[in-house]
């Protein structure tokens, strides 16, 4: 009689794992996205490897890679047709990976020209948020309102001090 094999411990985690199945709303809240959004996916074939027991969409550990993919390039702004592309390619394997790598890198430096450009809108916010509390500081904009004040691209920080006091002293001298 054969003896028989006691599984390792990694390959009863392999097969835990393998094991392992999520629904789509179970994926939908361990992911943060609504169920709507896993069958959109789906219906646009960006998911691909998902498999159907009686018309059920059945998820494994190794499809939220995939889906973590999927929504990271979604969450930065990629169009849906280029996250097909971005599939399609992905299914092709190796002879592709100069394509997808030129995706990444083009969305990459979209997301960076997108900091840039909410870094220049927080300058500004940070500048209305001085002066505005400053206001409140003198009870009034009139002070503030008398300085030239720089543009917002001439701000490079908010001013980190201000002296009140000397404003208040200049305020009440032109009331006085």
């Amino acid at each position: 009689m054969a003896e028989e094999k006691k599984p390792t411990e990694e390959t009863k985690a392999k097969q835990g794992q393998e094991e392992k199945t999520f629904t789509i709303s179970q994926v939908a809240e361990m992911m943060n996205v609504a169920p709507s959004t896993l069958r959109y996916y789906d219906k646009e074939g960006l998911l691909p490897n998902i498999k159907r027991v009686n018309g059920i969409r059945i998820f494994e550990v190794k499809d939220f890679r995939w889906l973590k993919v999927l929504t990271c390039l979604k969450n930065t702004g990629m169009p849906i047709r280029r996250i097909k592309e971005y599939a399609k390619l992905a299914q092709e394997g190796d002879k592709t990976i100069n394509e997808r790598y030129q995706l990444i890198k083009d969305q990459r430096q979209l997301v960076l020209d997108q900091i840039d450009q909410l870094n220049y809108y927080m300058k500004e916010l940070d500048y209305k948020e001085w002066y505005y509390e400053t206001a409140l500081k003198l009870g009034s904009e009139e002070p503030l309102l008398e300085k030239r004040h720089p543009s917002i691209d001439d701000i490079e920080e908010v001013p980190e001090k201000l002296d009140v006091k000397e404003l208040m002293k200049e305020r009440n001298q032109d009331n006085g």
